[in-house]
C-alpha cells in the first residue's frame, strides 16, 4: 500500500514488525529454559506490536502457552489462535465471563477462588501466590487458610501455581533469592501442581529460577533482559518516518514550541512526520535522534503531536520524502527509552495507531 502523499511526499511513517526475530526469541528461551515450557506473554496488543501477528507467529513456532492481562485480550486473541493453546489473563475474570472462549482465569486471591469454587464447574486455573510484588497474588494471612483448608479449591484444576518476580532484572538484589525462597514454602504447602516463576530476566538469573512454565514478555520483543550486560535477544522492530520538509535557518532562530532550541549556527531543519500522538513519547524531547543515511542526527525542540525537528545540518543532504530513522539498529528500543527517562516496555507499548505497519515473515 503506498503511502498518503502531497506534492510526491510520503507522509506516513512506518513501523516494521520482525515476526522472524520474535519467533527466534522465543526459541532461544524455549531451550533456555528446557526442560521447563515457555510461555509467550502478549498482553498489550503484543507489546504494543500486535497480539494477533504475534501469537499466530509464536503459534506455528511452536509456542502452546500464552498470557494475556484483560478478558478481552484473551477473547480476541482466541479467536485468532483457535482452540488448542492454554490462553491465561492475568488479571483474572467472573466465572463465566469468557463464554466459549475457554480460558484460564488467574487467581489472585482468596475471593478470585471462591467465586470460581462456587460456581461449581471444573475448570482449569492458575492461582497466583504472592512472595514480594505486593500487587496481586495471595498474601501470607491468604496462603495459611489455603495451606488449612485445600478443599476450598473445590471443583478448580490446578493447573499452575505462579508467583512473579519484583527486581529479576538486578541479578544481585536480595530480594530474588527471598522470593524463590518464599515461593518453594509455599508451593510446600498447597497442593501439587506444576509451577511458573521467571520472566524475561528471570529466565537469565540460573537454575534456581527454573520452573515448568516460565513466562518471558519484554525479551521476545528485542528488550535486554540482562540490563548492564549485552542484549542476548535479536530486534525485532525498526520505526521511520518521513521528512516532510528541510529548511534552512540563521543563527540565533528557534525551532518548536517554547522556543526550548536556538540554533547556534547557520543550521538545517528537517521536520518529520510523528510526534507524541504516535506514542514518540513528549520526554525525548531535546534528547533523542534519529539516524539518517547511518548517521545521527540529534532531535531538537519539543516533541509535538503530529511533528518532530532534527537538526540534519551534519548530516549528507537529505530532501522530503527521504526516512529517518527513529527506532532501529543503533537506536534500539532500550537506548531510545534511556533517553526518555523510561524502560523499552513502555517504548513499545506506547507505538500508536497511525504507523503503516509493516510485517517481516507473516
Amino acid at each position: 500500500m503506498p503511502f498518503p502523499s502531497r506534492a510526491g511526499v510520503a507522509m506516513q511513517a512506518v513501523l516494521t514488525i520482525d515476526l522472524g526475530a520474535i519467533a527466534a526469541n522465543w526459541a532461544m528461551l524455549r531451550d533456555r529454559m528446557a526442560p521447563g515450557l515457555v510461555a509467550g506473554v502478549v498482553k498489550a496488543d503484543g507489546y504494543g506490536l500486535g497480539a494477533a501477528p504475534v501469537g499466530r507467529a509464536l503459534l506455528a513456532a511452536g509456542c502452546r502457552h500464552f498470557f494475556v492481562a484483560h478478558l478481552a485480550e484473551g477473547m480476541a486473541l482466541r479467536a485468532v489462535l483457535g482452540p488448542g493453546p492454554m490462553i491465561a489473563v492475568l488479571n483474572g475474570f467472573a466465572p463465566g465471563a469468557d463464554e466459549d472462549a475457554a480460558l484460564v482465569p488467574v487467581l489472585n486471591g482468596l475471593p478470585d477462588l471462591a467465586a470460581h469454587a462456587a460456581a461449581g464447574r471444573r475448570r482449569p486455573v492458575i492461582l497466583h501466590v504472592d512472595t514480594g510484588m505486593s500487587r496481586l497474588g495471595l498474601d501470607a494471612r491468604e496462603l495459611e487458610l489455603l495451606a488449612a483448608e485445600p478443599g476450598r479449591l473445590g471443583p478448580l484444576e490446578l493447573r499452575y501455581v505462579m508467583t512473579h518476580l519484583a527486581v529479576a532484572d538486578t541479578p544481585a538484589h536480595p530480594l530474588n533469592a527471598a522470593q524463590a525462597a518464599r515461593f518453594a514454602a509455599a508451593r510446600a504447602r498447597l497442593p501439587a501442581a506444576p509451577f511458573s516463576f521467571a520472566n524475561s530476566s528471570g529466565c537469565f538469573l540460573g537454575p534456581d529460577f527454573a520452573s515448568d512454565l516460565s513466562r518471558p514478555g519484554c525479551a521476545l520483543y528485542g528488550v535486554n533482559p540482562t540490563p548492564g550486560a549485552p542484549n542476548p535477544m535479536r530486534q525485532a522492530v525498526t520505526l521511520a518516518a518521513p521528512i516532510l520538509q528541510v529548511r534552512d535557518i540563521p543563527a540565533g532562530e528557534t525551532v518548536g514550541y517554547g522556543a526550548t532550541w536556538r540554533a547556534t549556527r547557520p543550521s538545517r531543519i528537517a521536520t518529520v512526520a510523528a510526534g507524541y500522538a504516535d506514542g514518540y513519547l513528549r520526554a525525548l524531547s531535546g534528547r533523542a535522534v534519529g539516524i539518517l543515511a547511518g548517521r545521527p542526527a540529534p532531535l531538537i525542540g519539543r516533541v509535538s503531536m503530529d511533528l518532530i525537528t532534527f537538526d540534519v545540518t551534519d548530516a549528507p543532504a537529505c530532501h522530503p520524502g527521504e526516512m529517518i530513522q527513529l527506532i532501529g539498529p543503533g537506536n534500539t528500543p532500550d537506548e531510545v527509552a534511556e533517553r526518555a527517562g523510561t524502560i523499552g516496555y513502555e517504548i513499545l507499548t506506547s507505538l500508536g495507531a497511525r504507523y503503516r505497519r509493516d510485517y517481516l515473515g507473516a
